[in-house]
């Protein structure tokens, strides 16, 4: 009800975010907060997106059942299971391999057979494996901000016609960005919302990095 005061109006997203158990996606210490509207930690300089959040970036992407997605910035998993209750498959990378491994388990206690998770530098994007290319996506959504702008190697493995939602900008003006493929070299963007992300970074984390 929250959600829709807010102005979350697709009944998918809704759905999905009332069968996923967000108290199950955070650490013991804040779980009795884990459904309030506000972002909390989740280890190594990481947080789990606040639910608002989480509805408006995947209203925004219009998924259908068919869609498979890359997601950039597994975390605790969260956003990753809300995807999956609305698409055919999601592909998502973590560059923190202990977030990962959690975020794996969570997936498997629920349940969630169509998640393929890996640990790899997202800002290249799905890296092709045993000689199988997944790219391009349907949709994209990264949950990390860029810079600038979005990486290249994302936006290439964007199908025409596919959409990707992201967050752009330097800490304390970031906007949350929708890119529409129109074809190869063209793109259009829309602003959805101020916001605030941890950065988007290159590379597999080192055992000793925590943000």
């Amino acid at each position: 009800m929250d959600l829709r005061r807010k102005g979350i109006s697709c009944a998918k997203v809704l759905g999905a975010i009332e069968r996923v158990p967000r108290h199950e996606f955070v650490p013991k210490e804040v779980r009795d907060q884990a459904w309030e509207d506000m972002a909390l930690p989740i280890g190594r300089g990481q947080t789990i997106s606040q639910p608002f959040v989480v509805a408006i970036m995947t209203q925004a992407l219009k998924l259908s059942d068919r869609d498979k997605i890359l997601e950039i910035g597994t975390g605790c998993g969260y956003q990753s299971a809300v995807l999956s209750r609305m698409c055919r498959r999601v592909y998502t990378i973590e560059r923190h391999k202990p977030l990962l491994e959690r975020a794996e388990a969570k997936f498997e206690d629920l349940k969630l057979r169509n998640i393929t998770a890996i640990a790899a530098d997202g800002m290249k994007g799905w890296p092709r494996m045993h000689g199988i290319d997944q790219a391009p996506f349907d949709k994209i959504i990264v949950t990390a901000a860029a810079r600038d702008k979005p990486p290249q190697a994302l936006l290439d493995q964007l199908k025409d016609g596919g959409c990707m939602i992201i967050p752009v900008g330097g800490s304390g003006e970031q906007v949350l960005r929708l890119y529409r493929k129109e074809s190869d070299q063209a793109y259009s963007v829309k602003d959805v919302m101020p916001v605030r992300f941890v950065p988007l970074l290159p590379d597999v984390a080192k055992d000793v990095e925590v943000a």
